[in-house]
């Protein structure tokens, strides 16, 4: 039985697992903890070791370039200052080179001008030269002759160009190069000699040697010619090798190598100026952990094993409380309503059981849910049904009303038209079955109400329809105008005697549609207004105030329209009325802008 099948076995003990867990995971992390925890170490040892001799070296190297920049910047100021503003023919220079060779004595030999036939020209500390020197076949010489770059320097030699009794001989690196000499006008070539103490680079050299922890540096020129060994003596006598003509072609950076059967790091660097390679040895032997580390080791092996412990024990508690904590979680997230939850399986064999049970009853109160969902569906239908046919034997037993006192009064031009506009009428109000028709045959509709209503009443009120064409595609529940318009004559403007205004305004505001109908009858009170879109108020205000005509109407068609409004586009919509005793009424439609398509009414009661 592998691991995981032994974890996934819900019949499985707790006491068992845990047990279990505990041996095997400990064993293991102690063992594979030892060996990775050894091997970094000793990489990260290792790493650090070069990294430190890596920035050690950086510093000699910035030493020994300011060292040879000072050269450098003696060798400019003696050719800019003094030999190119002079004329050899007539002008004396020994006295710059004299200054020059005073402010840097320390680290200065000589310095001294030669033609390029090999005369001398000018030196100091002395211009003694010995009889038979010929400096026309020294390295230095040659190389400033051939003027290939600016500045030459030669590795470590005996300067015996000048007597002994002028100042001896010593070991110097020459910084030479071709100059411009201007002798009675004509340009002619020579060299500029600077001689350097070379005891200064060996000091230098020797210095970081003894600060070195890890190993030894050396210098070399481009060629691996040594410049500097700390053990000169030993290689001159052949007691000893060194990888330097491998190493001086290489570039810049650490390499590790193996040489004369020693394994080692060799970190290069090249210094301004000369092309010199400064070279790091580290033998691999300084890489290895001293005692107190190993001791570090130890300690942090025995850590690392207790929070390894720690992590098991974490692991194994969660391995075994994590099935309850899914079930918990489905249980909230059916709480919070989600009737479709994923509800995990998975644990000891107990609580795959309450899983099983708890998804079976998710499912059975879904089934629930839906049988309610459906039967709200259903009743919410029928009350829209029930409240449209409420509307349409009212309307239809007023208009019919109407066309018996035209044809009584033998106006029956006027009961034709009017009998055409009825059918019209009618024609909205099938609607082929629909509730929701376009605004505009709403709009319709109550054209052809108001021009029943003023045949009806012998044009004794004005009408007015201002309606934005914008909103003529939105839908609505038909019938919902009519109502206001038949409230506005019979309870609003009706006695006033060719004074009274019926004005229709539909307009759009953002994604709401608004539809106003204003009439300048008697109005109502404020406590009546707030009655009439609530059947139980209406009759309470009624009872109180004794008033059974209720002069602005009973409410019935008010209510009806506010009712099928909320029920189809919810309770943000339907019907708002403003109104003021003798100021007038104006009932307002809400209804959200919704585009009218052959399948909206499917939509909106879905």
């Amino acid at each position: 039985m592998n691991i995981r099948s032994f974890f996934n076995n819900q019949t499985r003990g707790i006491r068992v697992t845990i047990a279990v867990s505990f041996s095997l995971v400990a064993g293991i992390s102690m063992i594979l903890l030892s060996a990775i925890l050894y091997r970094q170490l000793s990489l990260q040892e290792s790493k650090n070791t070069t990294e430190r001799e890596e920035q050690f070296l950086n510093q000699t190297r910035h030493s020994l370039e300011d060292y040879l920049h000072n050269m450098r910047r003696t060798s400019d100021a003696l050719y800019y200052i003094g030999i190119k503003n002079k004329d050899m023919t007539e002008d004396d220079i020994a006295e710059e080179m004299n200054l020059l060779y005073e402010a840097d004595k320390d680290n200065l030999v000589s310095i001294a001008i030669y033609t390029a036939e090999g005369d001398l020209v000018g030196a100091s500390p002395t211009s003694t030269q010995k009889d038979m020197a010929d400096v026309t076949s020294q390295k230095w010489f040659i190389d400033a002759s051939a003027g290939v770059e600016n500045l030459h320097f030669s590795t470590p030699h005996v300067q015996n160009l000048f007597d002994e009794s002028a100042g001896g001989y010593h070991w110097v690196i020459s910084v030479s190069r071709s100059v411009e000499l201007n002798r009675a006008g004509f340009p002619q070539q020579g060299v500029l000699l600077c001689d350097m103490n070379f005891d200064a680079i060996s000091q230098l050299l020797s210095k970081a040697n003894a600060d070195s922890m890890s190993g030894y540096i050396y210098l070399c020129d481009e060629k691996g010619n040594i410049i500097y060994h700390p053990r000169q003596k030993l290689l001159n006598a052949g007691l000893l090798e060194e990888d330097n003509l491998r190493v001086a072609l290489r570039s810049d950076g650490s390499y590790n190598d193996v040489f004369d059967g020693e394994e080692r790091v060799s970190v290069i660097q090249t210094v301004s100026y000369t092309g010199w390679k400064l070279i790091s040895v580290i033998p691999m032997e300084n890489f290895k952990l001293s005692l107190d580390k190993m001791q570090y080791l130890v300690v942090l092996m025995l850590s690392l094993s207790i929070i390894g412990m720690v992590l098991v024990n974490q692991f194994v508690t969660a391995r075994i409380t994590r099935p309850i904590e899914k079930l918990e979680e489905s249980v909230r997230d059916i709480e919070s309503g989600n009737l479709y939850p994923v509800i995990s399986r998975d644990g000891p064999l107990e609580i795959s059981h309450l899983a099983r049970s708890l998804d079976h009853s998710v499912v059975t109160i879904r089934q629930l849910m839906d049988d309610l969902v459906s039967e709200q569906e259903e009743k919410r239908k029928s009350e829209l049904d029930a409240l449209q046919s409420q509307i349409n034997p009212h309307f239809l037993y007023n208009a019919l009303d109407s066309v018996v006192w035209l044809i009584e009064g033998e106006r029956y031009r006027d009961a034709v038209y009017t009998v055409k506009e009825l059918a019209n009428l009618m024609r909205v109000s099938i609607s082929h079955g629909r509730t929701v028709i376009p605004i505009s045959d709403e709009i319709r509709h109550a054209k052809s109400y108001m021009n029943i209503q003023n045949i009806r009443y012998k044009n004794s009120f004005d009408v007015d329809f201002d309606i934005s064409e914008d909103i003529m595609d939105g839908c609505t529940v038909k019938l919902i105008i009519q109502p206001l318009l038949e409230n506005a004559i019979n309870y609003g403007i009706r006695g006033m005697e060719d004074e009274g205004e019926i004005s229709i305004r539909g307009y759009r505001d953002g994604d709401d549609v608004y539809i106003d109908v204003i009439d300048n009858g008697i109005g109502m009170p404020k406590e009546q207004v707030d009655t009439l879109l609530d059947a139980a108020k209406s009759e309470e205000y009624r009872r109180l105030h004794d008033r059974t005509d209720m002069r602005h109407g009973n409410g019935v068609g008010l209510i009806n329209v506010n009712m099928r409004i909320r029920l189809l586009f919810g309770e943000k919509y339907g019907l708002l009325i403003e109104s003021e005793p003798d100021e007038g009424t104006t009932m307002r439609i809400h209804l959200p802008y919704i585009k009218y398509e052959d399948d909206v009414e499917k939509k909106l009661e879905g």
